[in-house]
């Protein structure tokens, strides 16, 4: 294998044997050896489940990977073949230097030894001397920062604790291949930021890191490359980490359903009576989302589509990265002529007060609606940190002072956006840090630039 290939992975295949009852499994065992005597049929009392099939990959020395998709979709089983603690079905995997993996809660330690024993457990399984872990011991205790825990047996520690320890031995023993799949999970937010510069300090010595993660964000930011995985298969592998996850994040996102009666109908002498709006007032809810609806239905919001500002189609897209223009396609029908009209719009998390809101009056724009359907669309750039978010929308009218409710709706669909770096709050605006060099301050160094 070439000395720049870490691992290469030709035509992996993991099958389970999948038995419908305990009868079956004994079965398996007993009777096809009597069927081959007799030379009778062969005949199997399982069915066959392909967790991993035909894989093939090449993953460069250096490279920072990561590895998402649905669970069950081979992640967890393809890293086990990757290590070695889990025997493929058919094809192979060669590995070009020194494996730490950190591949589940707990894994590879004895509950009844102390934290103490169990680094030196780990440590001599990777191959190193007591000596070697004697000179790197403090330096694991001090990652691990579980104090006097250390001395106890780990069974006695919470879930954080065992992470702790658990990936301070594996980043601490100088890896040439890192693999962590999802355990850091489970860390407070202190301790997954520490493991993350570890990472990216081993990185930068040329380590290979492989992750499996959920965090769409975490592989935005530390990932080279990406592998989106479904029901088995790599359906991508790009450098293009944005592009990968938006392929899984629409896997996601399928069931996401679009507000719409008629959609094709652009008919614009359209005719619909008070009776016929306020009939679908009452039909057309979204109960996935416990949409409540409500108004006087002289006018409705019938459709909202969102549209990617570069996108050549009108197409319904629920995915858009921080700081894309956003284009809200209305669809509003009306049974009369309705002057002085305002079209909300907002977004809020799944609980809690709206992230961002506005309307055509704060715009200076009035709308006068005419009989039948009507089109409008605002446009807005969003710099939105990463989540998903319920958007909500109001159409109202005014006479005098007096506000009238035409059609609410709260909430009418989802929205994902995705940001290159967790950060805390709503809002994606990435610092950029300068360190003085010296006492003079104007002679500062960038030391992070997050753009």
């Amino acid at each position: 294998m070439n000395n720049d290939i870490a691992i290469q992975v030709e035509n992996l295949s993991k099958c389970y044997q999948i038995y419908e009852n305990p009868r079956d499994r004994l079965k398996q065992f007993i009777l096809p050896r009597l069927r081959k005597i007799i030379n009778a049929q062969e005949k199997k009392y399982f069915r066959e489940f392909w967790a991993v099939k035909n894989i093939s990959i090449k993953i460069n020395r250096g490279e920072t990977i990561g590895i998402i998709g649905h669970n069950g979709s081979g992640k967890s089983t393809l890293l086990q073949m990757i290590c070695g603690t889990l025997h493929a079905t058919n094809g192979s995997v060669k590995t070009n230097g020194r494996i730490a993996a950190l591949l589940e809660l707990g894994a590879g330690f004895n509950p009844e030894f102390t934290g103490r024993e169990n680094v030196y457990l780990n440590g001599s399984i990777l191959g190193l001397s007591k000596e070697d872990i004697d000179n790197r011991f403090n330096e694991i205790a001090t990652f691990a920062d579980i104090g006097d825990f250390i001395e106890q047996p780990v069974k006695t520690y919470s879930s954080g604790m065992f992470v702790r320890l658990a990936f301070a031995v594996q980043a601490c023993v100088d890896p040439e291949i890192l693999v962590v799949d999802e355990a850091l999970s489970v860390g407070d937010i202190g301790f997954q930021y520490k493991c993350f510069k570890r990472m990216e300090s081993l990185r930068d010595k040329g380590v290979t890191i492989i992750m499996v993660t959920h965090s769409t964000g975490t592989v935005l930011e530390h990932a080279d490359r990406c592998i989106v995985m479904e029901k088995g298969n790599i359906i991508l592998d790009t450098t293009d980490v944005l592009a990968a996850i938006l392929t899984y994040e629409k896997g996601m996102l399928t069931s996401f359903k679009e507000s719409s009666i008629n959609v094709e109908n652009t008919n614009s002498e359209r005719k619909v009576s008070i009776e016929d709006l306020q009939r679908i007032q009452i039909e057309q809810k979204d109960s996935e989302l416990g949409e409540k609806r409500f108004g006087t239905g002289r006018a409705i919001i019938e459709n909202l589509k969102l549209i990617k500002s570069n996108s050549s189609q009108k197409i319904h897209q629920p995915i858009f990265k921080s700081g894309d223009e956003v284009i809200f396609h209305f669809k509003l029908l009306a049974a009369e002529k309705i002057k002085n009209v305002v079209l909300g719009i907002s977004l809020s998390k799944s609980q809690g007060a709206d992230v961002w809101g506005d309307n055509n009056l704060h715009a200076g724009q009035t709308i006068t609606l005419v009989p039948g359907e009507q089109s409008i669309e605002y446009r807005v750039r969003l710099p939105i940190a990463s989540g998903e978010y319920l958007i909500h929308c109001g159409l109202a009218c005014f006479n005098g002072e007096l506000r009238e409710e035409l059609d609410q709706r709260r909430p009418m669909m989802r929205v994902r956006f995705l940001s290159p770096r967790e950060q805390v709050g709503f809002i994606y605006a990435p610092i950029q840090v300068f360190v003085s060099n010296n006492d003079n301050l104007n002679n500062f160094q960038v030391i992070e630039n997050s753009d």
